[in-house]
């Protein structure tokens, strides 16, 4: 009886956390293709909106950067109708789905429609960098949300619904540490994205204008890099069931600084490693969204004093 009672709850459970799983990726996904878009300045190889040359599918027209704008748009529909089931299921479910899942599902559906109307903005308005920024930073938000939307429908039913217990005022406070981190890397998103929609740091190499934005977005990458592996540090230290995540993080912004300066001392000249720089900033609110997300779920345990 107790068998028959329980099953239904986490078959739907865990059918919706695959579903914001395999959506996730494929948002993180967007966001690289996105990046080739930008890179290979395709961004408006289909001169209109949501067709491309008023047709489904440009056959004639087909090259590398239509192909580029068309697949974005298409990745970009697919991940939409998931993230409507996904909403219209969470909703369905909710009696037996965690209460935050309903809301984060809501709010991820209207950040995808908010992300949908700067699409068409990017290719009516032709490419303004304020719109084409906030469309980067939307679809960066919406990682994060499905991220943290995930880590909550892949949590046990038992440590999800669990009270923090902690002697350790620190321990009260972590979550809200790791959240602070996953703004400051956010907003580090933020500047480089004002720099490549500028087109700065290109501009930079070649003519020396637009410096100002480079610099600003190579100082601002040693602080925030700094903060990550220091959180990751403590996190394979002490939280032991965060420790994949942490090591992720820590792995993640490496890579990330290592791919910067790679674009860099390469003058932007191969497109792979730019657009690996994007993906990775992706992939890192990715992780950083679900270890807050983690953070809050997981109940703190006493460690037993050695006296």
């Amino acid at each position: 009886m107790t068998a028959i009672t329980l099953t239904p709850p986490i078959g739907r459970r865990a059918a919706l956390a695959a579903l914001s799983a395999h959506l996730l990726v494929a948002l993180i996904a967007l966001v690289g293709i996105g990046g080739a878009t930008r890179v290979m300045e395709a961004g408006l190889a289909c001169p209109d909106w949501p067709l491309c040359y008023g047709s489904l599918l440009p056959g004639r027209q087909m090259n590398l950067q239509v192909f580029l704008e068309w697949f974005h748009r298409l990745d970009a529909f697919v991940v939409g109708m998931g993230l409507l089931v996904q909403a219209a299921l969470s909703t369905w479910w909710r009696r037996d789905l965690p209460r935050a899942v309903p809301w984060l599902s809501g709010c991820a559906l209207l950040l995808v429609a908010v992300q949908g109307g700067l699409g068409a903005l990017t290719v009516t308005l032709l490419l303004p960098f304020s719109v084409v920024t906030a469309h980067l930073v939307t679809a960066l938000l919406l990682v994060a949300l499905l991220s943290a939307c995930t880590q909550v429908l892949l949590e046990s039913s038992t440590s999800a619904g669990a009270p923090q217990v902690s002697r350790f005022s620190f321990d009260r406070l972590w979550p809200w540490l790791i959240g602070v981190v996953a703004l400051l890397a956010l907003g580090q998103c933020l500047l480089g994205g004002l720099m490549a929609t500028q087109w700065a740091a290109g501009r930079c190499l070649s003519s020396g204008e637009g410096c100002g934005w480079l610099l600003a977005h190579r100082l601002g990458a040693r602080p925030v890099a700094a903060a990550v592996l220091l959180a990751a540090a403590w996190g394979l230290w002490r939280r032991q069931a965060e420790r994949v995540l942490a090591a992720l993080a820590a792995v993640a912004v490496m890579s990330q600084v290592a791919l910067g300066v790679m674009s860099l001392r390469l003058t932007l000249a191969v497109p792979a490693v730019t657009v690996a720089h994007q993906l990775m900033a992706a992939f890192l609110v990715a992780v950083l969204a679900a270890w807050f997300s983690r953070s809050l779920l997981e109940p703190v345990r006493l460690e037993v004093s050695r006296g």
